[in-house]
């Protein structure tokens, strides 16, 4: 008999907006989840992906059993955790006593709890005696961290959201705050609904969805965001929009910034940026004059060679301003992962230890050495990511573990992350899904449990820590992540430290936390006075909330004191300095990556639900339509995007939000989806010489043509985790392929793919038995002159499967009938006919992408809707578009003021 519906209040696992979530599932398996309407991030508010939660993690990606490698080029056996275990400490433990401490190297990631990240610092620091601790938060916060730290003394994000809606001016920079911090947007779009005096100002090289709500867009040149901040202040200190007693008061370091600053003038930071002085004069009119000023900002400004300089030069603003610690003010990062905040505070970068202490630090070494109960922690600085992956190349780590973060698909120049992976010798990845590109490289695979299946704390980007409750078991023999860490640290101390008392005697996760919160204690970001009872009681709670408290602190610095050594804030004054890959004739475009709207990261989780590629089906390049004309290209052309580390084939598409000179690709391909190592093998490496953080926003590129004459074009209902794991392999020597999911009701396996030359039949008899069509009721067309086959699978008067080899220009036309459901007797005139189009008279078409994912709307429906005169509101009302999430509304609006410029035109 089934069990009764349960419900578990939890915490999303995606973004840093860090929503509550109820979890629905009958003590087994998860059923359906929703907004927790209680939770003081989200209010009940969802976006795409969070609201798709429960569609994702099929068990067909997910690990089961570890699984371990006897020896490089031997494929890896099922094991027992016992084995696997014992197995990983004796080759670390050999690896230790031969090569020493720093010849090991641990990478995590910002999806981890707190409570895995704490367990990973006191095994690696402790036990092992290595800095050789990172995360990938590396890639995407540490910038943020060396901006707080050397401006106000301490990691701190001062702010929290109700700032968003109670601020008067707003500054968004390098953010689609649309696309990656949906729900917070959705909180800016019903402030500025609310109250239209609210100015929005948004800094972005590209036209975005985030920049349909702003009053004035910046459209910089790509890294010249320092020049801006400082020709801000330049204008501000001109018009005496600076607040000179708070400068007087709590700051040092002004004389310097504002000798640096005169020299640019507005007509000389107009230029360096590429926009004109009338807007960058009003952008400092509105900031200047604001009653109160917030700004917010994500990877644009951090994933740069200047990242630090930049996070500085935007706080400089706020600190000129007076504009920090009061209600609607302050620099307020938006954080990329659910808990790279959490990896902040237990010291999970290579240069930090718990409690927001520094490695560097003696006294804070010996406070944390004296915690722990042993001798010394290691004072040898830890390797980053790019640097610690580059030691894994050449030799230097000798024993890698990695869990739960995929670096073979994110880390920048991938050509020498695989070849790192291919060549260490021993490599365990720690993992929930075992389809990564980094599990290929493993030879100790372990399975991790994933959202809904651990329990822990994350901290989100208002440092508000929420308590993430277990709904269902994981499946098989996966463990927690905390678990599985302390149970390899207890085998790994019998072989270095026999006969002395464990440092990992951890039985739950809250023992991990209760040891934790102590460390904290008296620092910046004390939570010594927070436990899980608290937080299940009181809900989530922002730090600090120190022994003694009854709540947690809204803002902080309200006092003007920061936690420097004199008490006050630090003025930085750092020049424009360009980007380390500049245009030139041989790379004339400059590539800016970002994020798609319904992916994640890696896809490794979103990947795995079929209805997340409604929006964007596929691997694509952006190229304004100038560009385009310029190359003789069409949108649909295939092209090789080449950077000075490697290039990839994609198809080319017009987007005129993207200025000429520019390209855009979404970060989130790698080569489990598309054939060439995905967007990270054009990207670099170059990182800030302070936060170690890599320039993945910023690379030159080239793009030219391809002519791959054999098309492929397939698509199959069913199994599609394991069709995918079977087809996958035999597309790797094709120049061009693209695997992705497509449908709803009825997932399916959706690939395209292109090649100089036709493949053998061999191959086609493989590709047809894997999408079952080599048998049944299938139609069946060839031309072996021309190197043509088509395959269509009907049943019960349905399409279930396409193949289409040699020339694919009939496959949107196919694919439309399958979602339809049609398959009418034209579709058998077409397959029996010669010719490559479909027919004329057919009224079947493809729907076009989905616009509104949430209630399965496409993009074609919301525009037969515009054309039948319907507004936003109408839309609403008649296809239920924009009525869950929200996502879709700029899009929406974008769509109808085409139809209303489209109208004026006309007249």
């Amino acid at each position: 008999m089934a069990s009764p519906t349960q419900v578990t209040a939890s915490t999303c696992c995606y973004c840093g907006v860090g929503c509550g979530v109820l979890i629905e599932h009958d003590g087994e398996k998860i059923l359906g989840v929703a907004g927790d309407p209680s939770h003081p991030a989200n209010f009940g508010k969802l976006c795409s992906k969070g609201a798709s939660l429960h569609l994702t993690g099929d068990l067909d990606a997910r690990g089961l059993y570890p699984e371990l490698r006897l020896g490089k080029g031997l494929a890896r056996s099922r094991t027992d955790w016992d084995n696997a275990l014992d197995h990983a400490a004796t080759v670390f433990a050999e690896t230790l006593r031969e090569h020493g401490p720093d010849s090991v190297a641990f990478y995590i990631s910002g999806q981890l709890l707190t409570e895995d990240y704490y367990a990973f610092n006191k095994l690696a620091r402790a036990l092992v005696g290595t800095n050789n601790i990172d995360s990938n938060s590396r890639l995407c916060m540490s910038s943020a961290v060396v901006g707080y730290k050397r401006s106000l003394g301490a990691d701190a994000p001062p702010c929290n959201y109700e700032d968003i809606e109670q601020s008067n001016c707003v500054l968004i920079v390098g953010s689609n705050m649309a696309f990656a911090h949906p729900v917070l947007f959705r909180r800016l779009e019903e402030a500025k609904a609310q109250r239209p005096h609210m100015q929005i100002i948004v800094v972005d090289p590209r036209r975005t969805d985030t920049c349909e709500l702003a009053d004035l867009h910046l459209a910089i040149l790509p890294g010249s965001d320092v020049a801006l901040f400082h020709g801000i202040l330049h204008i501000l200190m001109w018009e005496g929009w600076i607040d000179r007693r708070y400068i007087d008061a709590h700051t040092e370091g002004f004389d310097a910034l504002k000798n640096l600053v005169r020299d640019y003038t507005p007509a000389a930071v107009a230029d360096i940026c590429g926009i004109s002085q009338t807007d960058l004069l009003q952008a400092a009119s509105l900031i200047g004059q604001a009653p109160s000023f917030l700004s917010l900002w994500c990877m644009g400004l951090n994933q740069s060679s200047s990242g630090s300089a930049k996070n500085s030069a935007l706080i400089n603003l706020h600190l000129a301003t007076g504009q920090i610690g009061k209600v609607g003010s302050g620099p307020f990062s938006l954080t990329g992962q659910p808990n790279a905040m959490g990896g902040r505070e237990t010291g999970s970068l290579s240069n930090l230890l718990p409690g927001h202490r520094d490695a560097a630090n003696a006294e804070h070494r010996d406070e944390v050495a004296d915690y722990w109960g042993v001798d010394s922690l290691p004072h040898t600085t830890g390797l980053t990511a790019i640097e610690l992956f580059e030691a894994v190349r050449s030799g230097h780590i000798k024993a890698l573990w990695i869990a739960c973060t995929n670096p073979a698909q994110s880390l920048p120049d991938q050509n020498k992350v695989h070849e790192a992976l291919a060549t260490c010798p021993f490599v365990v990845v720690q993992e929930a899904f075992f389809t990564t590109e980094t599990c290929h490289y493993a030879d100790l695979l372990l399975p991790a449990a994933s959202w809904g299946e651990k329990e822990g704390t994350v901290t989100n980007s208002e440092r508000r820590i929420s308590h993430v409750r277990r709904a269902v078991p994981a499946p098989a023999d996966a463990r927690e992540d905390w678990a599985i860490t302390a149970d390899f640290a207890r085998r790994l101390e019998r072989l270095l430290r026999p006969g002395l008392p464990s440092l990992f005697t951890f039985d739950s996760p809250n023992a991990l936390f209760e040891e934790y919160k102590h460390l904290t204690a008296k620092r910046d970001l004390d939570l010594s006075g927070l436990s899980y009872a608290i937080l299940d009681h009181q809900g989530p709670q922002q730090w600090p909330f120190p022994a003694g408290a009854t709540q947690g602190t809204p803002r902080l610095y309200g006092d003007g004191q920061f936690p420097t050594t004199n008490g006050r804030a630090q003025f930085q004054a750092e020049p424009f300095r360009a980007a380390k890959e500049t245009r030139e004739t041989r790379y004339s475009l400059t590539l800016n990556t970002g994020r798609l709207r319904d992916q994640w990261h890696g896809m490794s989780r979103t990947g795995s639900a079929a209805q997340l590629f409604g929006h964007a089906p596929e691997a694509l390049l952006n190229l304004h339509p100038d560009e385009l004309r310029r190359r003789r290209l069409q949108s649909g052309d295939l092209i090789k995007v080449r950077s000075r580390r490697g290039s990839l084939i994609v198809p080319v598409v017009a987007d005129e939000s993207v200025r000429s000179g520019q390209a855009y690709m979404p970060m989130h391909w790698g080569n489990r989806f598309l054939n060439g190592l995905g967007t990270n093998v054009l990207t670099q490496p170059a990182f800030d010489p302070l936060s170690k953080q890599p320039e993945l926003k910023h690379a030159g590129i080239e793009v030219e043509k391809v002519e791959l004459p054999w098309s492929f074009f397939a698509l199959v209902e069913g199994d599609v985790q394991s069709r995918f794991e079977a087809l996958r392999p035999l597309f790797e020597a094709l120049a061009y392929a693209n695997l992705t999911l497509s449908g709803r009701e009825r997932p399916a396996l959706l690939i395209r793919a292109a090649s100089a030359v036709a493949p053998d039949a061999e191959w086609l008899e493989q590709i047809d038995h894997l999408l079952g069509l080599n048998k049944g009721p299938v139609l069946a067309y060839d031309d072996p002159r021309k190197a043509v086959g088509k395959r269509v699978r009907i049943e019960d008067g349905r399409i279930t499967a396409i193949r289409l080899a040699g020339e694919t220009a009939a496959r949107d036309w196919l694919k439309g009938l399958w979602e339809t459901g049609g398959a009418d007797a034209e579709l058998r005139r077409w397959l029996l006919a010669p010719l490559p189009t479909p027919p004329g008279t057919s009224t079947a078409k493809a729907s076009g992408k989905t616009l509104c994912n949430c209630l399965n709307v496409s993009q074609d429906a919301v525009c037969a809707g515009i054309a039948r005169g319907l507004d936003l509101n109408s839309l609403k009302q008649e296809l239920k578009c924009g009525t869950q999430c929200g996502s879709c509304v700029p899009e929406i609006k974008r769509l109808l003021a085409t139809q209303t410029m489209s109208v004026v035109a006309n007249a």
